[in-house]
Order: C-alpha cells, then structure tokens, then sequence
C-alpha cells in the first residue's frame, strides 16, 4: 500500500511482526440523500489501527450523518464501507457493534431512573442463579474500575438523576470504554467537561492508542484536537475538503479549511462604555451553597464573562436569577428597584430571559416547529378572546428568522431536525422578539461549530451595544477570555474575584477558580 496523497488514508502501520497493514475502517465515496437535501457527497475516508482521527467540520457539514452510517442507524445511499479488508453497502446497529464500533454520543442516552452502572451495561448485565437475576455485586464490579480510569466523582450505585451534565457525559464516555471497541467515536465527548475531566479523557485516547484501539474524535474545540489527533479530516457541506497531517495541525490551517476563510479576533469592542448596573444582586444565597453570598453587578452594555469549575455554583446563580429555584437570602434589585422573582414568569416579565445551559432539554420543544417554539414564551401578545392569531405569530417567527439568519427551509420545520447552531438562534428568537433587559447565556456555543460561534458572539456584542446587560458563563476559557469586558470568577458558591480586560490570562482565571493555595500546589506537582 502507498501513502495517500491527499490525506485520506492513514500512513502505513507497521504490526509486530513487521508486515503493513491496511486500514482497519474505511469509507469509500459514501452518498447520503434526504428530499431535497445532499447530506454527504462521494465521502472516503479510512482510519487505520491504533490512530486518532479527528473530523472536524461546521454544523451541518455531515459529520453526524457520517457517523450514523459507521453506527449502522442510517443507510447510506450509495458507496461502501469496509472493515478489515470486508465491503458492506451498509451496517445494522448489532453488526457495527459486532464489528468493534463504540460510540461517545454527545446527546446523552441515559436512564434517569437507573443508577450509573445499570446505565454502562445495559442489555449485558450480570445475572446469577436459574431465575437469571441481574447480579448487582458483579454488575458494579465490572463498572467501578472504568470510572476510576476516568477518575470520577461519582460511584457505580450512584443515580444517574443525580449528576450533573458533565458527569453524565462522563457515563457516557463509560459506556463505550465497556465495550471493548477496537474504534470508538467520540462525538463532543467534552463539550461539558471542565478542563481537568478534559486533560483525563484526552490521557484516556492517548491509552486507547496505545493498546491498538482507534479514535474517531469530534470536536469543535480545536486546541483539543491539536493535543490529540493523529490526522485530521475536514467536512464542509457534505464533502471532504481536505486533510492535515500531524505536523499541519495548527487552529488556523483548521479553521480555514472548515469555513474557507480566516476566522478574526473573538473579541469586538463595544459601541460605548458600559453604563449604570441593570441587574445586582446582594447577598444571594443559593440552595446549592447555601453558607456562600454572592454580591454581583451587571451593567448596561457589558458582556460580563463568569467562569468558574463546574460545581463552583454559576448554573446555580443562574437559576435564582431566573426564578426556577428560590434564593435562600439576598435581594435582586433591577434598575435599582428590588424585585421578586418566585418564578420564570416574574423573571420573563420584567424582562430577564436565560439561554439554558442544555438547549435540548429546557431551551426548546424538539417536537414542535421554529415557529411554535419562537412564541412560545409570549404567547399571550399573539392571542386575542384565548386564540393565537397564527398570521401575527408567523409573522414575528419569520421577522426573527431573518433577523438571526435561522437556516432553515422554513418556519415550520422541527426544531429538532436543525443543527445545534441554528437551535441556539431559536432559543434566542423567542426572547429577542420581547424586549429584553438582561440576557443570562450558560453555555452558549456547546457543541456548537467555530462559524457559528462567531454569529452567537457578534448577536451577543449586538445585544449590549443596545443596551442590554449580557451574563455569559462559560466553561471554554478561550470564550471567557476572548468576548468578555469583564471576568466574574466563581470559586465553591463565590464570587472569588473580577478580572479587567488588562488582567485577562488563563493564569489569573484558574487562580481564582482553584484558589491561590491549590494553583501553588497544582504547580509544584508540575514542576
């Protein structure tokens, strides 16, 4: 076999004995046709034994519908997939399972009324005795040594209800290790991590690697990929547009390839300086640190970064300011009036909306369309004797659609079928078209590509050049740094400290995230 010019091919792998061997899986010019819609044109692709290929590539590009191809739940319209040297026209799920294929899925496929380990070895658990009971002690067994390779904060008996978004994208990432896989595609797999949970998984595929496991690895945080990937393979509306080696792997050569142009700075200067606080809040309690006040301010045209660990308590703020938990103590004043917000709707009403951090579960109504979705919250203005006037609701839907550039055919598509970018525009659709005052975004580009990221913080910066008061947690700290005027670092339920744009380092955040005394420590176990 000889090296590919273009990319596509691994190099050639070299076994034990000293024989070449040829790619362990390929694509070979892979078609995927929807009414109307080319998903994937002539794809080929192959990643060889004991690599890490990274895809990366724009929502949208075709990268999902790629990998339900290799996961046996989409038929591809025309070409063909190869295993160890086998053709195949398509797979099934239980035959790309048999064929070593694992999945990191980056939408979460838990039970909440199960524990974590029930969650790892669904449909192979451990039974005893005639009556083939699920044993539990084995059950455990088999999954307690997979979480301390993940060095995890949670146990196997532990339920799933109860951990958080990162945690459970950690169960997640269980899963596929379980399986034994001889390739595993890992979709975001730390799209919620923090950045320590993110250095072990990355020490995981380094593992992986090791042992002669392959890695497909999706991620739209491209310094992730640099650390990891052996290649890189970049989509872009359906098609392969080029590769990189090891040594091209660089943030710009990536970007460039996947959006056919240069990315700027993610930072743009505000219009004006920013004026009086909008939104403060006073010695806020929390259910969750309920010893810890939190005095904060945001003002009028700023875009005010919180970073902070996860668990440090800034989802948490999040939700009192917004009304779905109950402050325990303190005052929220807005334009310097102390308000009440017992609920959503006290909070929507005086003009305080939040972007949640997982878009899927509380930002949106999957089942229903952009327009539905888009009213949604204020369905009331719409409405005349307890009827929607659907021409009125249709209309603000298409107003925003324009105004957001909401790809999508039509206001009347399911939301669930648009790509994560253009969910988060939905999301913020429905709050735009009422006047908002302040605007709390958790996590607003997860799982989001780099194009898209850049219109979410062009539309942020245009919200607080008109006056509005922008809150923006974020666990990226290239996003905290690069589109914030100014830093809240949260450290267990906290305000630690603010930061000024002069002060703005990774080194200053993570000070005050993990404490002067555990950073001088963390860095004596470095050096």
């Amino acid at each position: 076999m000889t090296d590919d010019p273009s990319g596509l091919r691994p190099p050639p792998h070299v076994n034990g004995e000293g024989k070449k061997e040829a790619p362990l899986l390929e694509l070979l010019a892979v078609s995927k046709t929807y009414p109307g819609v080319k998903a994937l044109d002539r794809v080929s692709l192959a990643v060889g034994p004991g690599e890490v290929l990274a895809l990366i590539g724009e929502n949208g590009a075709g990268k999902s519908t790629l990998m339900k191809i290799l996961g046996g739940v989409v038929e591809p319209s025309e070409g063909t997939i190869r295993i160890d040297g086998a053709e195949h026209a398509s797979l099934t799920v239980a035959a790309a399972m048999k064929a070593g294929i694992a999945f990191v899925h980056q939408e979460l496929n838990l039970f909440d009324n199960l524990d974590v380990a029930a969650n790892v070895m669904i449909g192979r658990e451990p039974v005893r005795g005639p009556a083939r009971l699920i044993d539990h002690r084995a059950l455990d067994d088999k999954v307690t040594p997979l979480l301390r390779r993940l060095d995890v904060d949670f146990e196997a008996h532990t339920p799933v209800a109860d951990l958080s978004l990162a945690q459970c994208q950690l169960v997640e990432i269980v899963k596929a290790l379980s399986l034994d896989a001889r390739v595993v595609i890992m979709d975001e797999p730390t799209s919620a991590l923090t950045a320590s949970e993110t250095a072990r998984l990355l020490k995981v595929i380094a593992e992986l690697k090791a042992g002669g496991v392959s890695v497909i690895f999706i991620s739209h945080r491209l310094n992730e990929v640099e650390q990891c990937a052996d290649r890189v393979v970049v989509l872009r509306d359906g098609a392969v547009v080029g590769a990189l080696q090891r040594g091209e792997i660089r943030h710009d050569a990536m970007i460039r390839m996947m959006i056919g142009r240069d990315l700027k700075s993610l930072y743009i200067s505000p219009l004006r300086p920013p004026g009086e606080p909008v939104l403060e809040a006073a010695g806020m309690r929390t259910p969750v640190h309920p010893d810890e006040a939190i005095d904060l301010a945001l003002h009028r045209g700023e875009i005010l970064g919180m970073a902070g660990l996860v668990g440090a308590g800034r989802t948490e703020l999040a939700r009192v300011l917004f009304g779905v938990d109950r402050a325990l103590a303190g005052e929220v004043r807005l334009d310097g009036q102390r308000v009440a917000i017992r609920e959503p709707r006290d909070a929507i009403d005086l003009g305080i909306f939040l972007v949640p951090e997982d878009r899927k579960r509380t930002g949106l109504v999957l089942d229903e369309s952009v327009n539905e979705n888009i009213s949604l919250p204020n369905l009331k203005a719409f409405a005349r004797a307890m009827l929607v006037r659907r021409g009125d609701e249709r209309r603000n839907a298409l107003e925003q659609k324009a105004a957001l550039d909401i790809r999508t055919a039509s206001v009347d598509t399911l939301v669930g079928t648009l790509s994560g970018g253009n969910q988060q525009k939905v999301v913020l659709a429905k709050w735009l078209s009422m006047k908002p005052r302040v605007v709390i975004f958790d996590e607003p580009t997860r799982g989001i590509d780099v194009g898209s990221k850049a219109e979410i913080y062009k539309l942020m910066r245009g919200l607080a050049d008109g006056g509005v008061a922008v809150l923006m947690i974020s666990s990226d700290m290239e996003e905290v740094i690069g589109v914030s005027d100014r830093i809240a670092v949260m450290r267990e339920g906290r305000i630690a400290g603010f930061l000024t744009r002069n002060e703005f380092s990774e080194e200053n955040v993570m000070r005050l995230a993990v404490g002067r005394r555990d950073m001088q420590a963390a860095e004596a176990v470095a050096s």
